[in-house]
Protein backbone atom coordinates (compact mmCIF):
# COMPACT_ATOMS: atom_id res chain seq x y z
CA UNK A 1 0.00 0.00 0.00
CA UNK A 2 1.06 3.22 -0.68
CA UNK A 3 2.49 5.80 1.16
CA UNK A 4 -0.75 8.45 2.33
CA UNK A 5 1.16 11.70 1.00
CA UNK A 6 0.75 14.94 3.11
CA UNK A 7 -0.41 18.55 2.06
CA UNK A 8 3.10 19.53 1.60
CA UNK A 9 4.26 16.41 -0.84
CA UNK A 10 1.30 17.65 -3.00
CA UNK A 11 1.57 20.27 -5.96
CA UNK A 12 -0.24 23.73 -4.33
CA UNK A 13 -3.11 23.29 -6.78
CA UNK A 14 -4.20 19.78 -5.13
CA UNK A 15 -3.56 21.52 -1.21
CA UNK A 16 -6.74 22.30 0.14
CA UNK A 17 -5.66 26.34 -0.08
CA UNK A 18 -4.73 25.71 -3.27
CA UNK A 19 -8.51 24.05 -4.41
CA UNK A 20 -9.89 26.53 -2.16
CA UNK A 21 -8.48 29.44 -4.41
CA UNK A 22 -9.28 27.54 -7.92
CA UNK A 23 -12.73 26.65 -6.32
CA UNK A 24 -13.59 29.94 -4.99
CA UNK A 25 -12.98 32.15 -8.34
CA UNK A 26 -14.81 29.46 -10.25
CA UNK A 27 -17.73 29.62 -7.60
CA UNK A 28 -17.33 33.85 -7.60
CA UNK A 29 -17.68 33.64 -11.41
CA UNK A 30 -20.77 31.83 -10.77
CA UNK A 31 -22.22 33.80 -8.15
CA UNK A 32 -22.17 36.51 -10.53
CA UNK A 33 -23.57 34.99 -13.58
CA UNK A 34 -26.22 33.54 -11.12
CA UNK A 35 -27.34 37.41 -10.58
CA UNK A 36 -26.90 38.60 -13.41
CA UNK A 37 -28.33 36.23 -16.02
CA UNK A 38 -31.78 36.06 -17.09
CA UNK A 39 -33.92 32.22 -15.85
CA UNK A 40 -33.97 29.47 -18.38
CA UNK A 41 -37.23 28.47 -18.84
CA UNK A 42 -37.27 25.59 -16.44
CA UNK A 43 -35.77 27.75 -13.73
CA UNK A 44 -38.41 30.73 -14.19
CA UNK A 45 -41.10 27.58 -13.52
CA UNK A 46 -39.67 26.49 -10.81
CA UNK A 47 -39.42 29.85 -9.30
CA UNK A 48 -43.15 29.95 -8.71
CA UNK A 49 -42.53 26.43 -6.73
CA UNK A 50 -40.35 28.76 -4.08
CA UNK A 51 -43.70 30.93 -3.88
CA UNK A 52 -45.46 27.99 -2.84
CA UNK A 53 -43.46 25.82 -0.82
CA UNK A 54 -45.73 22.74 -0.78
CA UNK A 55 -45.36 18.58 0.10
CA UNK A 56 -44.58 17.76 -3.85
CA UNK A 57 -45.17 18.78 -7.03
CA UNK A 58 -46.35 17.67 -10.67
CA UNK A 59 -42.91 17.30 -12.44
CA UNK A 60 -40.56 16.10 -8.94
CA UNK A 61 -39.70 16.16 -5.66
CA UNK A 62 -39.78 19.27 -3.83
CA UNK A 63 -36.55 20.07 -2.80
CA UNK A 64 -35.57 22.46 -5.84
CA UNK A 65 -38.76 24.65 -4.44
CA UNK A 66 -37.74 24.34 -1.12
CA UNK A 67 -34.24 25.44 -1.72
CA UNK A 68 -35.78 28.80 -3.91
CA UNK A 69 -37.53 29.56 -1.18
CA UNK A 70 -35.20 29.59 1.50
CA UNK A 71 -33.37 32.00 -0.96
CA UNK A 72 -36.02 34.29 -1.71
CA UNK A 73 -37.07 34.73 1.97
CA UNK A 74 -33.43 35.72 2.19
CA UNK A 75 -32.85 37.79 -1.07
CA UNK A 76 -36.48 38.83 -2.30
CA UNK A 77 -38.03 37.41 -5.61
CA UNK A 78 -34.55 37.73 -7.53
CA UNK A 79 -33.12 35.83 -10.11
CA UNK A 80 -30.41 35.77 -7.70
CA UNK A 81 -32.36 34.27 -5.24
CA UNK A 82 -33.34 31.28 -7.20
CA UNK A 83 -30.28 30.71 -7.89
CA UNK A 84 -28.19 31.09 -4.57
CA UNK A 85 -28.29 28.07 -2.72
CA UNK A 86 -27.33 26.05 -5.80
CA UNK A 87 -24.06 28.18 -5.74
CA UNK A 88 -23.59 27.51 -2.47
CA UNK A 89 -24.35 23.92 -1.92
CA UNK A 90 -22.11 23.56 -5.36
CA UNK A 91 -19.39 24.75 -2.78
CA UNK A 92 -20.47 22.58 -0.09
CA UNK A 93 -20.35 19.87 -2.23
CA UNK A 94 -17.04 20.16 -3.64
CA UNK A 95 -15.85 19.93 0.23
CA UNK A 96 -18.14 16.31 0.70
CA UNK A 97 -16.10 15.15 -2.27
CA UNK A 98 -13.06 15.74 -1.34
CA UNK A 99 -13.51 14.61 2.12
CA UNK A 100 -15.08 10.85 0.39
CA UNK A 101 -12.71 10.64 -2.07
CA UNK A 102 -9.58 11.35 0.29
CA UNK A 103 -10.89 8.32 2.96
CA UNK A 104 -12.08 5.63 0.05
CA UNK A 105 -8.44 6.62 -1.74
CA UNK A 106 -6.36 9.14 -0.16
CA UNK A 107 -5.62 13.40 -0.65
CA UNK A 108 -3.88 13.55 -4.18
CA UNK A 109 -7.27 10.92 -5.49
CA UNK A 110 -9.32 14.06 -3.37
CA UNK A 111 -8.00 16.81 -4.90
CA UNK A 112 -7.85 15.46 -8.54
CA UNK A 113 -11.57 14.56 -8.11
CA UNK A 114 -12.78 18.32 -6.95
CA UNK A 115 -10.85 19.77 -9.67
CA UNK A 116 -12.04 17.19 -12.28
CA UNK A 117 -15.51 18.01 -10.80
CA UNK A 118 -15.76 21.46 -11.06
CA UNK A 119 -14.42 21.83 -14.63
CA UNK A 120 -16.99 19.21 -16.34
CA UNK A 121 -19.07 21.04 -18.73
CA UNK A 122 -22.32 20.58 -17.46
CA UNK A 123 -21.58 21.26 -13.71
CA UNK A 124 -18.81 24.15 -14.12
CA UNK A 125 -21.18 26.20 -17.10
CA UNK A 126 -24.57 24.75 -16.06
CA UNK A 127 -24.07 24.84 -12.07
CA UNK A 128 -25.81 27.67 -11.68
CA UNK A 129 -29.15 26.42 -13.05
CA UNK A 130 -32.22 26.24 -10.77
CA UNK A 131 -33.19 22.74 -11.95
CA UNK A 132 -33.85 19.06 -9.37
CA UNK A 133 -30.67 18.18 -10.42
CA UNK A 134 -28.11 20.76 -8.57
CA UNK A 135 -29.74 18.95 -4.93
CA UNK A 136 -30.29 15.89 -6.70
CA UNK A 137 -26.02 16.01 -6.94
CA UNK A 138 -25.31 17.23 -3.43
CA UNK A 139 -27.60 14.77 -1.44
CA UNK A 140 -26.31 11.70 -3.80
CA UNK A 141 -22.52 13.08 -3.35
CA UNK A 142 -23.56 13.60 0.70
CA UNK A 143 -24.71 9.88 0.79
CA UNK A 144 -21.26 8.51 -0.71
CA UNK A 145 -19.41 10.91 1.92
CA UNK A 146 -21.75 8.76 4.71
CA UNK A 147 -20.78 5.66 2.82
CA UNK A 148 -17.71 6.38 2.99
CA UNK A 149 -17.25 7.40 6.41
CA UNK A 150 -19.23 3.82 7.41
CA UNK A 151 -16.66 2.00 5.48
CA UNK A 152 -13.70 4.11 7.45
CA UNK A 153 -15.13 4.00 11.22
CA UNK A 154 -16.87 0.94 11.33
CA UNK A 155 -19.59 2.83 13.34
CA UNK A 156 -23.18 1.33 12.62
CA UNK A 157 -24.73 5.19 13.28
CA UNK A 158 -23.23 6.19 10.16
CA UNK A 159 -26.33 4.48 8.07
CA UNK A 160 -28.78 7.07 9.93
CA UNK A 161 -26.97 9.53 8.30
CA UNK A 162 -26.93 7.28 4.73
CA UNK A 163 -30.51 7.43 5.58
CA UNK A 164 -31.31 11.03 5.89
CA UNK A 165 -28.79 12.05 2.98
CA UNK A 166 -30.39 9.20 0.80
CA UNK A 167 -33.80 10.48 1.75
CA UNK A 168 -33.12 14.00 0.93
CA UNK A 169 -31.94 12.71 -1.95
CA UNK A 170 -35.18 11.25 -2.46
CA UNK A 171 -36.94 14.15 -1.75
CA UNK A 172 -34.78 16.01 -4.96
CA UNK A 173 -35.23 13.72 -7.74
CA UNK A 174 -36.74 10.30 -8.30
CA UNK A 175 -33.33 8.72 -9.91
CA UNK A 176 -31.68 8.48 -5.97
CA UNK A 177 -33.94 5.57 -6.46
CA UNK A 178 -31.31 3.84 -8.64
CA UNK A 179 -28.50 4.71 -5.38
CA UNK A 180 -30.57 2.47 -2.96
CA UNK A 181 -30.01 -0.29 -5.33
CA UNK A 182 -26.52 0.63 -5.73
CA UNK A 183 -25.71 0.53 -2.18
CA UNK A 184 -28.29 -2.67 -2.23
CA UNK A 185 -25.35 -4.17 -4.66
CA UNK A 186 -22.37 -2.93 -2.50
CA UNK A 187 -23.87 -4.85 0.70
CA UNK A 188 -24.54 -8.22 -1.60
CA UNK A 189 -21.18 -8.16 -2.88
CA UNK A 190 -18.58 -6.81 -0.69
CA UNK A 191 -17.80 -9.61 2.20
CA UNK A 192 -16.80 -7.16 4.97
CA UNK A 193 -20.20 -4.91 4.18
CA UNK A 194 -22.59 -7.92 4.57
CA UNK A 195 -22.17 -7.40 8.83
CA UNK A 196 -24.07 -4.45 7.89
CA UNK A 197 -27.25 -6.45 7.32
CA UNK A 198 -27.77 -7.55 10.53
CA UNK A 199 -27.43 -3.91 12.15
CA UNK A 200 -30.45 -2.17 13.05
CA UNK A 201 -29.30 1.11 12.17
CA UNK A 202 -28.83 0.17 8.81
CA UNK A 203 -32.58 -0.73 8.72
CA UNK A 204 -33.10 2.60 11.00
CA UNK A 205 -31.08 4.37 8.02
CA UNK A 206 -33.63 2.80 5.37
CA UNK A 207 -36.60 3.86 7.63
CA UNK A 208 -35.48 7.46 7.94
CA UNK A 209 -34.92 7.95 4.22
CA UNK A 210 -39.07 6.30 3.48
CA UNK A 211 -39.75 8.72 6.33
CA UNK A 212 -37.80 11.28 4.28
CA UNK A 213 -40.00 10.72 1.10
CA UNK A 214 -43.31 10.24 2.61
CA UNK A 215 -44.54 13.99 1.68
CA UNK A 216 -43.99 12.80 -1.71
CA UNK A 217 -46.20 9.31 -1.33
CA UNK A 218 -48.51 11.28 0.18
CA UNK A 219 -48.96 13.95 -2.58
CA UNK A 220 -49.04 11.49 -5.15
CA UNK A 221 -51.60 9.23 -3.22
CA UNK A 222 -53.73 12.45 -3.13
CA UNK A 223 -53.23 13.34 -6.90
CA UNK A 224 -53.85 10.04 -8.84
CA UNK A 225 -49.78 9.17 -8.50
CA UNK A 226 -49.99 11.89 -11.54
CA UNK A 227 -45.95 12.67 -11.13
CA UNK A 228 -45.27 8.68 -10.90
CA UNK A 229 -46.84 7.84 -14.10
CA UNK A 230 -45.45 11.24 -15.53
CA UNK A 231 -41.81 10.24 -14.58
CA UNK A 232 -41.61 6.33 -14.49
CA UNK A 233 -43.79 5.86 -17.70
CA UNK A 234 -40.87 7.92 -19.58
CA UNK A 235 -38.93 4.77 -20.55
CA UNK A 236 -41.98 2.61 -21.83
CA UNK A 237 -42.38 5.29 -24.84
CA UNK A 238 -41.12 4.03 -28.22
CA UNK A 239 -39.88 0.97 -28.90
CA UNK A 240 -36.34 -0.36 -29.48
CA UNK A 241 -34.27 2.33 -31.71
CA UNK A 242 -30.53 3.03 -31.91
CA UNK A 243 -31.29 6.53 -32.81
CA UNK A 244 -30.90 7.99 -29.20
CA UNK A 245 -28.09 5.76 -27.89
CA UNK A 246 -25.25 7.12 -29.96
CA UNK A 247 -26.96 10.70 -28.99
CA UNK A 248 -26.38 9.76 -24.94
CA UNK A 249 -22.99 8.58 -25.00
CA UNK A 250 -22.30 11.70 -27.07
CA UNK A 251 -24.00 14.07 -25.21
CA UNK A 252 -22.47 12.22 -21.76
CA UNK A 253 -18.66 12.51 -22.68
CA UNK A 254 -19.17 15.80 -23.91
CA UNK A 255 -20.65 17.32 -21.11
CA UNK A 256 -18.60 15.35 -18.69
CA UNK A 257 -15.46 17.43 -20.58
CA UNK A 258 -13.86 15.16 -23.00
CA UNK A 259 -10.75 15.03 -21.70
CA UNK A 260 -11.96 14.28 -18.33
CA UNK A 261 -14.14 11.49 -19.75
CA UNK A 262 -11.20 9.54 -21.31
CA UNK A 263 -9.78 9.63 -17.64
CA UNK A 264 -12.81 8.26 -16.42
CA UNK A 265 -12.85 5.43 -18.74
CA UNK A 266 -9.61 4.47 -18.03
CA UNK A 267 -9.97 5.16 -14.42
CA UNK A 268 -13.34 2.74 -14.44
CA UNK A 269 -10.99 0.48 -15.93
CA UNK A 270 -8.82 0.65 -12.71
CA UNK A 271 -11.58 0.13 -10.72
CA UNK A 272 -13.55 -2.74 -12.43
CA UNK A 273 -10.15 -4.44 -10.79
CA UNK A 274 -10.82 -3.76 -7.37
CA UNK A 275 -14.37 -4.39 -8.00
CA UNK A 276 -13.37 -8.14 -9.01
CA UNK A 277 -11.13 -8.66 -6.22
CA UNK A 278 -14.50 -7.31 -3.81
CA UNK A 279 -12.67 -4.51 -2.53
CA UNK A 280 -14.99 -2.07 -0.61
CA UNK A 281 -14.07 1.39 -1.78
CA UNK A 282 -13.24 0.60 -5.46
CA UNK A 283 -16.75 -1.26 -4.99
CA UNK A 284 -18.75 1.60 -3.69
CA UNK A 285 -18.04 3.85 -5.63
CA UNK A 286 -18.43 1.42 -9.31
CA UNK A 287 -21.94 -0.41 -7.63
CA UNK A 288 -23.42 2.94 -6.25
CA UNK A 289 -23.28 4.33 -10.14
CA UNK A 290 -24.19 1.12 -12.18
CA UNK A 291 -27.65 0.75 -11.77
CA UNK A 292 -28.73 4.37 -12.42
CA UNK A 293 -25.91 4.24 -15.46
CA UNK A 294 -27.71 0.81 -17.32
CA UNK A 295 -31.31 2.20 -16.44
CA UNK A 296 -30.04 5.60 -18.77
CA UNK A 297 -28.88 2.60 -21.30
CA UNK A 298 -31.76 1.11 -21.62
CA UNK A 299 -33.77 4.16 -21.79
CA UNK A 300 -32.02 5.96 -24.35
CA UNK A 301 -32.31 2.20 -26.32
CA UNK A 302 -36.39 3.24 -26.66
CA UNK A 303 -36.38 7.18 -25.79
CA UNK A 304 -33.98 10.47 -25.73
CA UNK A 305 -32.15 10.75 -22.86
CA UNK A 306 -31.86 14.81 -21.35
CA UNK A 307 -28.66 15.66 -21.17
CA UNK A 308 -28.88 16.40 -17.35
CA UNK A 309 -29.99 13.55 -16.20
CA UNK A 310 -26.88 11.69 -15.81
CA UNK A 311 -25.34 14.83 -13.79
CA UNK A 312 -25.35 12.87 -9.82
CA UNK A 313 -22.79 10.03 -11.63
CA UNK A 314 -20.15 12.91 -12.11
CA UNK A 315 -19.02 12.93 -8.61
CA UNK A 316 -18.66 9.36 -9.28
CA UNK A 317 -17.25 9.83 -12.85
CA UNK A 318 -14.96 12.22 -11.51
CA UNK A 319 -13.20 9.98 -8.30
CA UNK A 320 -12.86 7.53 -11.09
CA UNK A 321 -11.13 9.93 -13.82
CA UNK A 322 -8.94 10.68 -9.95
CA UNK A 323 -7.92 7.43 -9.24
CA UNK A 324 -6.08 6.71 -12.54
CA UNK A 325 -4.67 10.18 -12.53
CA UNK A 326 -2.84 9.74 -9.11
CA UNK A 327 -2.12 5.93 -9.71
CA UNK A 328 0.04 7.36 -12.54
CA UNK A 329 3.99 7.00 -11.85
CA UNK A 330 6.43 9.20 -11.90
CA UNK A 331 7.00 7.90 -15.42
CA UNK A 332 3.78 8.78 -16.42
CA UNK A 333 3.71 12.42 -16.94
CA UNK A 334 1.46 12.33 -19.79
CA UNK A 335 -1.47 11.55 -18.42
CA UNK A 336 -1.53 14.16 -15.48
CA UNK A 337 -0.72 16.70 -18.04
CA UNK A 338 -3.89 15.57 -19.97
CA UNK A 339 -5.79 16.01 -16.85
CA UNK A 340 -4.39 19.13 -16.32
CA UNK A 341 -4.83 20.34 -20.02
CA UNK A 342 -8.96 18.92 -19.62
CA UNK A 343 -9.11 21.40 -16.31
CA UNK A 344 -7.84 24.53 -17.74
CA UNK A 345 -9.77 23.84 -20.74
CA UNK A 346 -12.86 23.37 -18.86
CA UNK A 347 -12.62 26.66 -16.26
CA UNK A 348 -12.11 28.45 -19.83
CA UNK A 349 -15.23 27.00 -20.96
CA UNK A 350 -17.09 27.78 -17.61
CA UNK A 351 -15.89 31.42 -17.14
CA UNK A 352 -16.39 32.34 -20.95
CA UNK A 353 -19.57 30.83 -21.07
CA UNK A 354 -20.49 32.28 -17.36
CA UNK A 355 -19.58 35.90 -18.53
CA UNK A 356 -21.43 35.37 -22.04
CA UNK A 357 -24.59 34.19 -20.46
CA UNK A 358 -24.87 37.78 -18.83
CA UNK A 359 -23.62 40.05 -21.84
CA UNK A 360 -23.42 37.93 -25.02
CA UNK A 361 -19.94 38.45 -26.80
CA UNK A 362 -21.73 37.93 -29.99
CA UNK A 363 -25.57 37.18 -31.11
CA UNK A 364 -25.00 35.71 -34.28
CA UNK A 365 -25.37 32.05 -33.17
CA UNK A 366 -29.07 32.72 -32.17
CA UNK A 367 -30.73 29.73 -31.64
CA UNK A 368 -27.63 27.33 -31.70
CA UNK A 369 -25.86 29.26 -28.82
CA UNK A 370 -26.67 26.82 -25.81
CA UNK A 371 -27.59 30.02 -23.60
CA UNK A 372 -30.57 31.78 -26.25
CA UNK A 373 -33.28 31.07 -23.45
CA UNK A 374 -31.77 33.59 -21.41
CA UNK A 375 -31.69 36.59 -24.04
CA UNK A 376 -34.24 39.13 -24.59
CA UNK A 377 -36.49 38.52 -21.56
CA UNK A 378 -36.28 41.80 -19.79
CA UNK A 379 -37.63 43.74 -23.82
CA UNK A 380 -40.35 41.29 -23.93
CA UNK A 381 -41.73 42.42 -20.67
CA UNK A 382 -41.62 46.19 -21.29
CA UNK A 383 -43.31 45.45 -24.89
CA UNK A 384 -45.82 43.16 -23.28
CA UNK A 385 -46.97 45.76 -20.66
CA UNK A 386 -47.38 48.36 -22.63
CA UNK A 387 -49.55 46.16 -25.35
CA UNK A 388 -51.77 45.30 -21.90
CA UNK A 389 -51.87 48.72 -20.84
CA UNK A 390 -53.42 49.67 -24.41
CA UNK A 391 -55.76 46.27 -24.46
CA UNK A 392 -57.26 47.16 -20.42
CA UNK A 393 -56.17 43.74 -20.12
CA UNK A 394 -56.88 42.20 -16.63
CA UNK A 395 -54.91 39.10 -17.05
CA UNK A 396 -52.06 37.46 -19.24
CA UNK A 397 -53.12 33.68 -20.32
CA UNK A 398 -50.64 31.39 -21.70
CA UNK A 399 -50.51 27.50 -22.61
CA UNK A 400 -46.69 26.51 -21.88
CA UNK A 401 -45.54 25.94 -18.47
CA UNK A 402 -41.83 27.49 -20.02
CA UNK A 403 -43.65 30.91 -21.03
CA UNK A 404 -45.88 31.05 -18.40
CA UNK A 405 -42.73 30.59 -15.73
CA UNK A 406 -41.06 33.87 -17.82
CA UNK A 407 -44.18 36.10 -17.98
CA UNK A 408 -44.77 35.60 -14.55
CA UNK A 409 -41.76 36.56 -13.30
CA UNK A 410 -41.50 39.65 -15.87
CA UNK A 411 -45.31 40.79 -14.80
CA UNK A 412 -44.66 40.12 -10.87
CA UNK A 413 -45.72 43.44 -9.80
CA UNK A 414 -48.21 43.64 -12.28
CA UNK A 415 -50.88 41.82 -14.20
CA UNK A 416 -51.94 37.62 -12.93
CA UNK A 417 -49.98 35.18 -15.26
CA UNK A 418 -52.22 32.55 -15.48
CA UNK A 419 -51.37 29.41 -17.55
CA UNK A 420 -54.95 27.68 -18.89
CA UNK A 421 -53.42 24.45 -19.63
CA UNK A 422 -52.33 21.40 -17.47
CA UNK A 423 -53.77 23.42 -14.22
CA UNK A 424 -51.82 20.25 -12.15
CA UNK A 425 -48.51 22.26 -12.13
CA UNK A 426 -50.46 24.63 -10.07
CA UNK A 427 -52.46 23.30 -7.24
CA UNK A 428 -50.10 24.42 -5.10
CA UNK A 429 -51.21 28.25 -5.88
CA UNK A 430 -54.45 29.71 -5.03
CA UNK A 431 -56.56 29.19 -8.25
CA UNK A 432 -57.59 32.19 -10.03
CA UNK A 433 -61.37 33.29 -10.21
CA UNK A 434 -63.63 32.52 -13.03
CA UNK A 435 -64.79 35.97 -12.53
CA UNK A 436 -61.27 37.26 -13.56
CA UNK A 437 -61.94 36.21 -17.30
CA UNK A 438 -65.42 37.55 -17.72
CA UNK A 439 -63.13 40.47 -18.47
CA UNK A 440 -60.68 41.46 -21.24
CA UNK A 441 -57.09 39.80 -21.14
CA UNK A 442 -54.25 39.02 -23.62
CA UNK A 443 -52.70 35.18 -24.05
CA UNK A 444 -49.16 35.26 -25.38
CA UNK A 445 -47.50 32.03 -26.92
CA UNK A 446 -44.68 30.95 -28.96
CA UNK A 447 -45.94 31.69 -32.73
CA UNK A 448 -44.36 27.56 -33.17
CA UNK A 449 -46.90 26.68 -30.31
CA UNK A 450 -49.89 28.79 -31.27
CA UNK A 451 -53.06 27.50 -29.57
CA UNK A 452 -55.07 30.58 -30.12
CA UNK A 453 -57.89 28.32 -32.08
CA UNK A 454 -58.64 26.35 -28.71
CA UNK A 455 -59.40 29.95 -27.20
CA UNK A 456 -62.27 30.58 -29.75
CA UNK A 457 -63.78 27.36 -28.03
CA UNK A 458 -63.47 29.81 -24.64
CA UNK A 459 -63.93 33.33 -25.72
CA UNK A 460 -66.56 35.07 -27.90
CA UNK A 461 -63.65 37.24 -29.34
CA UNK A 462 -59.92 35.81 -30.20
CA UNK A 463 -58.22 38.67 -32.03
CA UNK A 464 -54.43 38.87 -32.95
CA UNK A 465 -52.65 42.23 -31.58
CA UNK A 466 -49.22 41.61 -32.44
CA UNK A 467 -45.83 39.87 -32.68
CA UNK A 468 -43.15 40.33 -30.28
CA UNK A 469 -39.63 39.13 -31.53
CA UNK A 470 -37.43 37.73 -28.99
CA UNK A 471 -34.22 38.80 -30.32
CA UNK A 472 -30.29 39.41 -29.28
CA UNK A 473 -28.14 42.00 -30.62
CA UNK A 474 -30.59 42.69 -33.31
CA UNK A 475 -30.51 38.42 -34.41
CA UNK A 476 -34.07 37.10 -33.89
CA UNK A 477 -34.44 34.02 -31.46
CA UNK A 478 -37.95 33.84 -31.40
CA UNK A 479 -41.53 35.02 -32.14
CA UNK A 480 -44.00 35.54 -29.66
CA UNK A 481 -48.03 35.90 -30.93
CA UNK A 482 -50.19 37.99 -28.77
CA UNK A 483 -54.07 37.80 -29.00
CA UNK A 484 -56.79 40.15 -26.67
CA UNK A 485 -59.50 37.74 -25.48
CA UNK A 486 -62.53 38.54 -24.11
CA UNK A 487 -66.32 37.56 -24.22
CA UNK A 488 -65.98 34.21 -22.09
CA UNK A 489 -68.51 31.56 -23.85
CA UNK A 490 -67.20 28.56 -22.26
CA UNK A 491 -65.01 26.68 -19.78
CA UNK A 492 -61.35 28.32 -19.36
CA UNK A 493 -59.48 25.51 -17.65
CA UNK A 494 -59.07 22.19 -18.90
CA UNK A 495 -60.21 19.64 -15.74
CA UNK A 496 -57.54 18.70 -12.89
CA UNK A 497 -57.20 15.04 -13.18
CA UNK A 498 -56.94 14.86 -9.63
CA UNK A 499 -59.02 13.77 -6.51
CA UNK A 500 -59.39 16.47 -3.74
Amino acid sequence: MSKEPTSAELPFFLRPAGLLVIVGILSAVKLFAAGNAHFVEDEAYYRIWGLYPALSYYDHPPMIGWWIALGQMLFGDTVFAVRALVVLMGLAGSLALWRTAAILFDRRVAGWSVLLLNTTLLLGIGGILATPDAPSVFYWGLSLWALAELSRSKNANWWLAVGLMAGLGLLSKYSVLFLGAGIVLWLLWVPEARRWWTSWQLWAGGLIALLCFAPVLYWNQTHDWLSFEKQFGRAGNGGFTFKYIFEYLGALFGLLNPLTAVLSVMGAGILLKGLKRKDSAASLVLLTSLPFFFYLIVHAFHARVQANWPAPLFPAFAMMAASFVAGCGAGQRFWPRFAIGGILVGMLAAVLVQFHAVSPLTGQLARKDPTFQLRGWPEIGRELRAIAEAEQANYVATTSYGLNGQLDFLQKDGLPVIQLTERIRYVMAPQPSMDLFDRPGIYVTEKRRDNARLLRKSFAKVEKRAELVREVDGVPLETLNVYKVEGRIGPVFEPIPYRR
